[in-house]
């Protein structure tokens, strides 16, 4: 492996990269296990978290999204090379788990961070009650001062395994946290203008500012029975997450210490968003969801949004339509005007209950212990 400069010099480093706060990271299971022994690479694992350390002590978020468990697992069971069938695989990722969380958790451990464990699939990405509960999960660990560590839950998974990648779901992730920026770490430095493996004329191309058929059609299909994943599925999660506001940065991870490298302007290819997380967030709930109610609230409410705060369920006067938890519903003023929209907290029923209602009062009036807000600030979209 090649080591870069000890000491970070962030006068090499984008904007895109020394600005953002909050980053997500993709880490290939390639990188993380032997293909020839599929064993755990546990120095560069101890360079990737001491990176994490750094970034962590600068002030920012960092979630990582792991891949790594059927690779390890399956040298655990004593599984041949090659393909593996579908419960092979599932029985392999409930194997290789364990050893991936408890590896991540010494090595954090060194470094004075504290890591937690997320299993998600596409879907908990995609229905949004699910993606409303994941979300929230990851914004309190990462309040917590917690390092989220996402992998997808393979033991349970079955069209993600056949033939899906990390790159997508950490996409998937970074839009649903906000992130400015996400690192696919790959085992090549960027994209090309044709894989560089097979052709030695290949250009690398180090800035993307829009997906083009161009760029799609750029992305082999490389993929070893490590990592499934190409240049193609990277292409595919750049799409996302640009949709997102979020940035994205392809580079290699064949070092020690590869975000450290990201710092001291090693070659990678960045793709560039057109609008920041939270506009782009704020206008998928505008308009790119189907409200499945209307809020009612009172002036005093529709003061406090107006100045930027949550809505509270002391502030609705009434609740109309048939929602669940994270659909999105209208907000109307007193007068009947549309406010925004936003993404709810609670079900209609609940809401119903609560409407009115101090948040200190829902545990009694519900049974359990909710949020206090009805609709946070975060998943709002208000008219201006």
């Amino acid at each position: 492996m090649s080591h870069p400069a000890a000491t970070p010099d962030t006068s090499h480093a984008r904007p895109e990269w020394t600005n953002a706060r909050r980053i997500v990271v993709k880490i290939g299971s390639a990188l993380l296990a032997d293909r020839d022994t599929g064993t755990l690479k546990s120095e560069w694992l101890a360079s990737l978290v001491a990176d994490v350390a750094e970034l962590v002590r600068q002030g920012r978020d960092v979630v990582l999204v792991s891949s790594g468990s059927i690779a390890l697992g399956r040298h655990k069971l004593g599984l041949p090379k090659g393909p593996l069938a579908l419960e092979q695989s599932q029985a392999a990722a409930a194997v290789g788990q364990i050893s991936l969380a408890h590896a991540y958790q010494e090595l954090a451990a060194q470094s004075g961070l504290t890591v937690a464990q997320i299993l998600l699939t596409l879907g908990d990405t995609e229905e949004r009650r699910r993606y409303l509960n994941a979300r929230h999960t990851i914004e309190t660990l990462l309040g917590l001062k917690a390092i989220p560590v996402v992998n997808e839950n393979d033991t349970v998974a079955t069209a993600e395994i056949k033939y899906g990648d990390n790159d997508r779901l950490s996409a998937r992730v970074a839009g649903m946290v906000s992130a400015d920026c996400l690192v696919l770490l790959s085992d090549i430095d960027g994209l090309y203008t044709a894989p560089p493996n097979d052709n030695p004329d290949a250009r690398h191309i180090p800035l993307v500012t829009e997906i083009t058929g161009e760029i799609e059609a750029m992305a082999g299909d490389a993929g070893t029975e490590l990592s499934k994943g190409g240049m193609k599925t990277k292409v595919q999660a750049g799409r996302i997450a640009l949709g997102a506001g979020t940035n994205m940065v392809i580079t290699t991870g064949k070092v020690l210490h590869p975000l450290r490298a990201i710092t001291n302007g090693c070659k990678v290819t960045w793709f560039l968003a057109k609008q920041d997380p939270v506009t782009a967030r704020k206008r998928w709930i505008a308009g790119q969801l189907e409200a499945r109610g209307t809020l009612h609230i009172d002036a005093g409410a529709e003061k406090a949004l107006v100045a930027g705060k949550s809505l509270l369920a002391a502030g609705v006067r009434r609740v109309e339509g048939s929602f669940e938890r994270g659909d999105a519903v209208v907000i109307r003023a007193p007068d009947g005007r549309e406010l925004g929209r936003g993404l709810s907290a609670y079900a209609h029923g609940e809401a119903m209950l609560i409407l009115g209602h101090k948040s200190s009062e829902f545990a009694e009036i519900l049974g359990f212990e909710g949020g206090p807000e009805l609709i946070h600030r975060n998943d709002m979209a208000l008219h201006r």
